[in-house]
């Protein structure tokens, strides 16, 4: 193999494929970036057995080959070379990649390619597509609510269902719940697949790698039933999914409420960030105390208030459209800065039932992303 490539190409996408590789691998050859040349192009591949992805970069090449090197050591050594000019060779015999640039050299030790776990081919014939800033969004707005603690392995993963024209992204956690549905520009015809539960780690990096060049997102599943497989422009990216039922989540979306505000997601958001410096003293439980004014033409009221034993507490108020009786509900106050972080219109909407009922938050004017929240018990 005799290639060259940009240094800060080479770089980039040795970033990209080391977010798949583990510390501590259940095999040697997984601490290692496979390097092959693809046509015109350098194919970069990583995986832990759960989670591989491939990036292609320009390359001029002169000869072909592949080998895998250690991807740490590589990434490392690149990222301390000037933006210039990097050529590869390797030495089939020794399978030691020489690298030059800019005066600077180096040999890298590798293992034979052949080692290396194949990588399942990506179907673009039986691919649904999706907007990949679409996507991005999705994935933001649910992936946070998925359970960090494999106790419930399927809680760990995000539910992915196709029906028709609509994709729908759900979470959980047992004490939250995240929804997000988006229409297909294209729909998804007879290849309509059943829901799968992906792991949250997949998305939150597919999440990362989505650049503004990527204009879609191709979803496949390859012929091992137990996989899935995402397309950008220059990476592609499979998966195990989860085996299991994922819990019925529309069964806890709450149909009504009592009370319904309507503030600004910055001001809320600022309230939520000052109550919590006392709060994450008391298991991050806040009280939301929500005041209608009374008056048609005056604001309700908005207070949220963190307290800890030993530090103090703190209350910041702020204006909002109140709809309803008054009523007092504590949350954890992590979550509902979690939310509010992941909105983007400038008013959020927050309903409840009462101090023992889920609430909920959605962006105002918007039905394609609703949170649900489980109360905190104040010990009263």
């Amino acid at each position: 193999m005799r290639v060259s490539v940009l240094q800060e190409n080479l770089y980039k996408g040795l970033s990209i494929v080391g977010r798949a590789i583990q510390s501590r691998p259940t095999l040697p050859i997984l601490v290692n970036v496979m390097i092959a040349t693809d046509d015109a192009r350098l194919q970069l591949s990583a995986t832990n057995l759960e989670l591989g992805i491939t990036a292609w970069i320009g390359a001029k090449v002169e000869e072909d080959g592949a080998i895998t090197v250690p991807a740490r050591t590589l990434l490392e050594l690149v990222s301390t070379l000037p933006p210039e000019r990097v050529d590869m060779d390797l030495d089939v015999r020794t399978l030691t990649l020489h690298l030059r640039c800019a005066g600077k050299s180096a040999n890298i030790k590798g293992m034979d390619a052949t080692e290396f776990p194949l990588m399942p081919e990506f179907d673009p014939e039986r691919a649904i597509a999706v907007r990949a800033d679409v996507f991005k969004e999705m994935i933001d707005q649910v992936v946070f609510a998925s359970a960090k603690e494999d106790n419930r392995p399927i809680l760990t993963g995000v539910l992915v269902r196709f029906e028709g024209d609509v994709l729908t992204l759900a979470s959980a956690d047992g004490y939250r719940l995240s929804v997000r549905t988006a229409e297909l520009e294209f729909g998804v015809g007879d290849r309509e697949p059943e829901p799968m539960i992906i792991p949250s780690r997949t998305l939150q990096e597919l999440s990362r790698i989505i650049s503004d060049e990527d204009d879609e997102v191709l979803i496949a599943l390859p012929d091992q039933r137990n996989q899935v497989m995402f397309s950008l422009k220059s990476v592609v990216i499979v998966s195990q999914v989860i085996e299991g039922k994922f819990p019925d989540y529309e069964a806890i979306i709450p149909r009504s409420y009592e009370t319904s505000l309507l503030a600004y997601t910055d001001d809320l958001l600022a309230a939520c960030r000052s109550s919590e410096v006392f709060a994450k003293d008391s298991a991050n439980t806040a009280k939301i105390m929500i005041e209608p004014s009374g008056n048609i033409n005056t604001p309700g009221r908005v207070i949220v208030a963190g307290k800890s034993q030993e530090k103090g507490d703190a209350e910041a108020p702020i204006d909002a459209s109140i709809e309803g009786e008054a009523v007092e509900v504590a949350f954890n106050i992590r979550y509902l800065i979690d939310v509010l972080n992941v909105i983007r219109e400038d008013q959020v909407v927050l309903e409840t039932s009462g101090p023992t009922a889920p609430g909920v938050v959605r962006p105002a004017g918007r039905d394609d992303f609703i949170h649900v929240i489980m109360p905190m018990s104040t010990g009263r």
